[in-house]
C-alpha cells in the first residue's frame, strides 16, 4: 500500500517494537500505533479517519487474556463493527483455510465466527483464507527448520496430512487487491501452486538446508502426549511460560488438509499467480544450513575443481 502512495497506520500492541516497518515507505509514510483488538477505544482511535482496514489479527495458542474467542471471533466483530460505524469504505479481514464453525479446534470454529461477525457489520468485505503462510519471517519453515538444525531426528504430528503453502506476498497483493475495490466483496480461499503433505513439506525443507534428517510422524498417541503436557506446562505456571511447541488445539486442526476447495473462489479470480516454494524457500532457509551462506561458496568451489 505504501507503493500505491497511500498513509498506512499499523496498529499494534506494542509499538516500539514494530518500529521495522518505518523504512517500508517514505518518511513518516508507514507508522505503528499502539491497539488492543479486545479494547473498542484503541480499535476505533487506530482506524480514525482511515479509507481502509486490513485485520490481519490471529493466534495458534491461547494464552492469558488473548483466547481464540475473545481475538478471533470478538475481536474481528469488534473490528468489523467500529469500520462500518466510521464509514470505512473498505474492509479486508485475513482467516484461514479450514475455517468451519463446527469445526473440531477452536481455532477453526473462531475463524469462522469471526467470518460470520465481519459479513453481519459489514457485507461487503472482502475475507481471504489462506493455507499455511510461508516467507522470510514465518514460523512454520523457519521454526522446523531451526529444530532440524539442532537434532538428527525431526519429529512431527500429522504428517500425512495435506498443506499448499502460499507466499506472504501473494496474500498481501490479494489484501491490496480488497483495498482497492479491485475484488468483488466474498470468501476468497488462497493456496500456493503446490500440494505436499506435512511429512513431504518437511523433507523438501531439510533438502533445502542440506540437512539429512529422519522425519519422524509422530503415533496419535505420542503427539497427544506431548501436546498435553506442553499444554499443563502453560498451565502450571500460569501462563508464564506459553506453549508454543504443540498444544491440543494444534493437534486437532493438524488432522484436517489445509488446501483450497475445488469450487472456491481464489487466486485466479484475483488476476493473481501464485509463487512456487522452492526459490523463496532457499532465499532466507539458507542460514539454517551447515555453513550458512558459505555452503554455496563450498559447492561452486567443488564444480570448478571438478571442471578443472
Amino acid at each position: 500500500m505504501a507503493k500505491e502512495g497511500w498513509r498506512v497506520r499499523v496498529a499494534v500492541r506494542r509499538p516500539n517494537e514494530a518500529m521495522h516497518v518505518k523504512p517500508y515507505g517514505t518518511p513518516g509514510q508507514v507508522e505503528p500505533v499502539l491497539c488492543n483488538i479486545r479494547d473498542d477505544a484503541s480499535v476505533a482511535a487506530a482506524m480514525q479517519g482511515a479509507d481502509a482496514v486490513v485485520n490481519c489479527v490471529g493466534i495458534l495458542n491461547a494464552h492469558g487474556k488473548n483466547t481464540f474467542d475473545s481475538v478471533q471471533a470478538d475481536g474481528a466483530g469488534r473490528v468489523a463493527c467500529l469500520a462500518q460505524e466510521q464509514g470505512i469504505g473498505q474492509l479486508v479481514h485475513i482467516s484461514a483455510l479450514g475455517a468451519d464453525a463446527e469445526g473440531a479446534s477452536d481455532y477453526a470454529r473462531t475463524k469462522a465466527l469471526g467470518e460470520e461477525s465481519v459479513r453481519s457489520y459489514f457485507p461487503n468485505a472482502v475475507i481471504l483464507r489462506p493455507s499455511v503462510i510461508f516467507g522470510t519471517e514465518d514460523e512454520f519453515f523457519n521454526r522446523f527448520a531451526g529444530m532440524a538444525s539442532l537434532s538428527p531426528v525431526l519429529p512431527i504430528a500429522k504428517g500425512k496430512t495435506l498443506f499448499q503453502p502460499v507466499y506472504v506476498d501473494d496474500v498481501a497483493r490479494a489484501a491490496v487487491k480488497g483495498i482497492l475495490g479491485e475484488a468483488a466483496p466474498g470468501i476468497y480461499e488462497l493456496g500456493g501452486p503446490e500440494v505436499k503433505s506435512f511429512a513431504a513439506l518437511m523433507r523438501d525443507m531439510c533438502d533445502i538446508i542440506l540437512r539429512r534428517r529422519l522425519v519422524l510422524s509422530m503415533p496419535g498417541f505420542a503427539a497427544w502426549l506431548v501436546a498435553f503436557s506442553f499444554d499443563m506446562l502453560q498451565a502450571a505456571s500460569f501462563q508464564l511460560i506459553e506453549n508454543k511447541v504443540l498444544s491440543r488445539d494444534q493437534l486437532k486442526n493438524l488432522g484436517i488438509d489445509n488446501v483450497v476447495s475445488a469450487d472456491a473462489k481464489g487466486f485466479a479470480d484475483l488476476g493473481i499467480t501464485p509463487e512456487l516454494m522452492e526459490p523463496i524457500l532457499e532465499s532466507y532457509l539458507w542460514k539454517f544450513r551447515p555453513s550458512g551462506q558459505y555452503d554455496e561458496m563450498t559447492a561452486s568451489a567443488r564444480n570448478l575443481k571438478g571442471e578443472a
